[in-house]
């Protein structure tokens, strides 16, 4: 038996390797993967862009579109109550003007009238909206004809065109404020040119440089803003998908930790509770039987048959307490505890089968309890399996320690089987778990399981399981010794 183990490690090992690696890659990363992408291409980030990025350029628009209205951007609002407050004075001081140098003339009352209609009509302006909408386009056309019309009648209103490029940068589309910029600027230009008492080039030159530059500058303002709210809207995009990712992230792992913890407590079950109740029929099939022609054997079939009940008991409760095998928490760590499977699985089979159980070479430190654990849940399960369906007489667990990992051994004389190679062997439609979860087991502490075995010689189980070597401590270096 310790033959078929030694031999089956060597040659069996790395196909153990590569088949769990394969399933792993094949069977549950890429499903996961291909469904985590699927949905945020289709059911997340469509969503997001439609319902960030346009609504983060329509507050851009917004905001650029008219400042008084308290948008996202302080910059765009003190400029609108800039250029407010800029278009009163420059009116009030026209009107002024006008009435300190032409007291008294026919055209006052018209002037007065004038600027009390540009001053009322600027003030409407907020309240249309900030939209570029039809309404809002014939107010500033009536704005601008009001203000032609006092140049006309009075030059010196001439500078409240600059206030009036700001309003119809923000309200027509690029081409029309530029037409609009250039025809206020032409009226700028005669009436500083009436009001001269000669022909200056500055007069003519000037306005159209400042109104180059006010221009050059709003729009450059402006796309800026437009950039930023389009960055902001692109910025809560990102931080909207990764919150998405991090609540999809932590319900994959609550759904893999939640399948885990079942795949666990099944395993858990079938090696304990379950092999204790299939143990428990047998007996009780077979004191049955014997009830009537041989009392002394049925009552020895009932005791055993009680005395699993109570390791089941011990197991039942050891689950609701800490889910710890219940031959590891009475302590003696693994080797009594196998000892003691063996001796218990001996005495229960009444003769008909013995198990002998040895241990090889010394751990370097106590194994992890998980390691422990996983290995006496295979040996359960392993005797389960010979004592149910190998028809053997022998069996033998070798627990051997090499340093850097520990192995289990369970071998039997029994008919043995042909198994399968790269599958699980199962047994039946209903049972069968058992193999399953000893690789299972295994495979989740980055060790292998092989199995020999042929039909007629037997069978030899093998559970290796990787340790941690402790690292090497440098030698102290020697001090030099003086020659002297």
């Amino acid at each position: 038996m310790r033959r078929y183990g030694v031999e089956h490690r060597s040659d069996a090992r790395e196909p153990g390797r590569s088949g769990a690696r394969d399933a792993e890659r094949s069977g549950a990363r890429e499903p996961g993967r291909s469904g985590a992408r699927e949905q945020e291409r289709s059911g997340a980030r469509e969503p997001g862009k439609a319902g960030a990025r346009e609504p983060g350029r329509t507050s851009a628009r917004d905001a650029a579109g008219d400042g008084t209205v308290a948008g996202p951007d302080p910059d765009a609002r003190w400029l609108a109550l800039l250029m407010h407050a800029a278009f009163f004075l420059l009116l009030g001081a026209s009107l002024t003007r006008f009435l300190m140098r032409h007291p008294g003339e026919a055209r006052t009352p018209w002037i007065i009238a004038l600027s009390i209609t540009l001053a009322v009509l600027y003030l409407l302006g907020p309240v249309l909206g900030s939209r570029p909408t039809p309404r809002r386009v014939a107010w500033l056309g009536v704005l601008v004809a009001v203000w032609m019309v006092l140049v006309v009648l009075a030059p010196s209103f001439a500078w409240c065109a600059v206030p009036l490029f700001y309003t119809g940068l923000r309200i027509l589309p690029p081409r029309a404020a530029l037409a609009l910029v250039a025809l206020l600027t032409a009226f700028v230009v005669a009436a500083q040119l009436r009001l001269a008492t000669g022909f200056d080039p500055n007069l003519v030159l000037a306005p159209p440089a400042v109104a180059a530059v006010a221009t050059a500058v709003f729009v450059h303002m402006q796309r800026q803003a437009v950039r930023q709210r389009e960055l902001a809207a692109r910025q809560r995009e990102l931080i909207d998908d990764l919150l998405r990712t991090r609540r999809e992230l932590a319900a994959t792992e609550r759904r893999e930790g939640t399948l885990a913890e079942r795949q666990r407590l099944s395993m858990e079950i079938h090696d304990t509770l379950a092999q204790g109740l299939s143990s428990q029929q047998m007996l009780l099939q077979a004191a049955d039987r014997t009830w009537e022609a041989d009392p002394a054997a049925a009552r020895r079939h009932v005791r055993t048959a009680t005395g699993i009940a109570e390791r089941n008991l011990a197991e039942a409760r050891r689950f609701v307490h800490d889910l710890a095998p219940a031959d590891l928490a009475e302590g003696g760590g693994l080797e009594a505890a196998l000892h003691a499977l063996a001796a218990r699985e001996t005495a229960q089979a009444a003769g008909a089968l013995t198990v002998r159980c040895h241990v090889e070479g010394t751990p370097y430190a106590p194994l992890p309890d998980r390691v422990q654990s996983a290995l006496l849940r295979i040996a359960q399960g392993a005797l389960a399996n010979v004592r149910e369906h190998a028809d053997a007489t022998a069996a033998g667990l070798t627990l051997t320690h090499l340093g850097d990992r520990v192995v289990l051994d369970i071998g039997d004389n029994g008919r043995g089987f042909t198994p399968e190679p790269g599958a699980p062997h199962t047994t039946g439609a209903v049972r069968g778990h058992g193999l399953p979860a000893m690789r299972a087991r295994v495979h989740q502490l980055g060790g292998t399981l092989t199995i020999e075995s042929a039909p007629g010689e037997g069978t030899v189980l093998s559970a290796g399981i990787p340790l941690t070597p402790p690292t090497p401590t440098p030698p102290a270096p020697t001090p030099p010794q003086d020659p002297t």
